[in-house]
């Protein structure tokens, strides 16, 4: 395919990076220094405004998608209606716009095709989304669903007084339909096997059966009954969408928010949250508000330096996870290092959505793991796909990748060499980047 990126920001360099490999790549940028970095990948870069028509009907020519990343929602629309009336023979030419104004998207992802936008993706609110979704299991810091949610895909991280600590995988006792598909152990990634132990500290990437996953919950330190305390620091787009998200659910809810202004306008509207006007780093604010008493304390302000300092102030304070939001791509493995249980990057809803639209029919959902070190696919085995019509154990199956749940006619299992995929089924791989391209191949 070819793609063509405008604006080579955080978002935009990472998709660049995630497609060069295998498709052609133009990106267009009119700042020097952005052109420079990108430059760095084997991709076509062009410094200029991407809005621009003359531009864009330069570049256009057999192009499959054009992804609008750039700091602004005006010129990623303009850029993206544009080139829709340029490459209107174009049948199979699809656009994408990332865009942050509530005024223009009102949930994570959209569609927008009458104006010529074919999807509209806010990384906020993605952002937003998937950390409700890991409040809504206090022993993971990641979380997805698979196979019209028959499947889910949790990340745990084995806690220093877990009675698992030392023992083999083996002893873990999964039910036939869950399965332990990667440990991640500082850098290294491990596929692991029945003799492997666990360690303090260790990241499991647990998937399985929806209906069976509550026990592995267990396992982990899951929810005891009780209302969750959950403190959420900044109430921009992302804090205040998180808030609306989970105010209604069982927890008890604290925002700290530095604007007066923005403070009672988010009082106004959710009149069962705590909203507190103060600075996220004030210890003795912190202090007063029980912040060792949180199960849960969220800084997702603007800056990536200032949830870096509240998260570690939170955890040093008492509480029990913290979650950190990182815009910067380099932060995210840094902030987990220092001691932040997830740091959490908006850039990475927009990468797996134009992933999924780049990546071929077969693709039904992508979720990333670990900063992008791997991802967890669901594919759609079709009747020409090299796998489907064969044992498991006869197919070369890349390294770095493994079938981890097929969800055949509604029935989820764990495959074993001997079993064989047929046409329809929903085959769920965990994959290292470095395998991906390898994958996908089988399943065309």
């Amino acid at each position: 395919m070819k793609a063509v990126i405008i604006g080579a920001g955080e978002v935009g360099y990472h998709i660049a990076k995630a497609l060069y490999n295998t498709h052609d790549v133009v990106v267009i940028d009119i700042d020097e220094k952005a052109c420079e970095r990108v430059d760095e990948l084997d991709v076509q870069v062009i410094q200029g405004n991407g809005a621009n028509v003359s531009i864009l009907s330069g570049v256009l020519v057999g192009t499959d998608i054009l992804v609008a990343t750039t700091g602004s929602d005006e010129v990623n629309i303009v850029a993206c209606m544009a080139s829709k009336l340029i490459a209107e023979d174009n049948a199979d030419f699809s656009t994408v716009a990332k865009v942050s104004n509530p005024d223009y998207i009102d949930k994570p992802v959209t569609k927008r095709t009458k104006i010529g936008i074919d999807l509209m993706i806010c990384p906020e609110l993605s952002l937003a989304s998937e950390v409700a979704d890991i409040l809504a299991i206090p022993s993971a810091i990641d979380f997805n669903f698979f196979a019209e949610g028959k499947v889910e895909m949790m990340e745990f991280v084995v806690s220093e007084d877990n009675y698992l600590v030392g023992k083999d995988m083996k002893e873990l006792n999964l039910a036939n339909c869950c399965i332990v598909s990667a440990l991640f152990r500082d850098s290294d990634v491990i596929i692991p096997h029945g003799d492997d132990t666990i360690e303090a500290n260790d990241h499991l990437v647990v998937i399985g059966k929806s209906a069976s996953m509550d026990s592995v919950r267990d396992k982990f330190g899951g929810k005891g009954g009780k209302r969750s305390k959950v403190m959420i620091i900044g109430g921009g787009i992302v804090g205040f969408y998180l808030a609306k998200l989970v105010a209604k659910s069982e927890f008890d809810l604290i925002i700290i928010e530095a604007d007066p202004q923005r403070s009672v306008q988010i009082a106004e509207e959710l009149p069962d949250v705590l909203v507190l006007n103060g600075d996220g780093t004030d210890i003795n604010l912190l202090k007063e508000e029980g912040v060792e008493e949180m199960d849960v304390a969220i800084a997702v302000t603007n800056s990536d330096e200032k949830n870096l300092l509240c998260a570690l102030i939170a955890k040093q304070l008492g509480a029990k996870k913290v979650i950190a939001r990182a815009d910067r791509s380099d932060y995210v493995p840094l902030f987990e290092m220092v001691g932040v249980d997830s740091a959490v990057s908006p850039r990475q809803a927009t990468v797996k959505e134009v992933m999924k639209l780049t990546m071929g029919s077969a693709i039904e959902s992508i979720a990333t793991i670990e900063g992008e070190k791997a991802g967890i696919i669901e594919y759609t085995a079709s009747k020409k796909s090299k796998i489907t019509g064969k044992p498991l154990k006869n197919i070369k199956f890349p390294a770095g990748a493994i079938v981890s749940i097929v969800v055949h006619k509604g029935n989820t299992v764990v495959p074993r060499g001997n079993y064989v995929i047929q046409e329809g089924d929903r085959v769920v791989v965990f994959s290292l980047q470095s395998a991906n391209s390898e994958v996908e191949k089988l399943f065309k």
